[in-house]
């Protein structure tokens, strides 16, 4: 049976999500504002990445009511986070690899 909320309780969780709702939609310009500065593709990679984790953050916490479920929900959550972070890592490394082959000519010699 669905358990009966008073306004007060009604206007409690409209609240929280008309905050959700501003805090992407700000999170939303700064990610518009975020893609005019001038970044190398590293540290464009890391901002882009924080931003859609706060708002991936947000949305699963708050509208998939995430945020108060049990343990076994977080830890499956963290595992994931840890896998991405590595991903990320062996993403950012092969690139620096990448870069640091376009330093050397067709014949092997160093190119400064």
């Amino acid at each position: 049976m669905a358990e009966h909320m008073t306004v007060e309780e009604v206007k409690k969780h409209v609240k929280v999500y008309v905050m959700v709702f501003a805090a992407l939609a700000v999170l939303t310009v700064v990610t518009v504002a975020v893609s005019y500065l001038d970044f190398t593709i590293g540290p464009a990679l890391i901002v882009a990445l924080i931003i859609a984790l706060i708002k991936g953050g947000l949305v699963a916490g708050y509208f998939m009511h995430l945020i108060s479920e049990k343990k076994v929900i977080a830890w499956v959550l963290i595992v994931t986070v840890v896998f991405l972070v590595c991903m990320f890592i062996l993403f950012i490394s092969a690139l620096s690899d990448q870069e640091m082959s376009m330093l050397y000519d067709v014949v092997g010699r160093y190119v400064a």
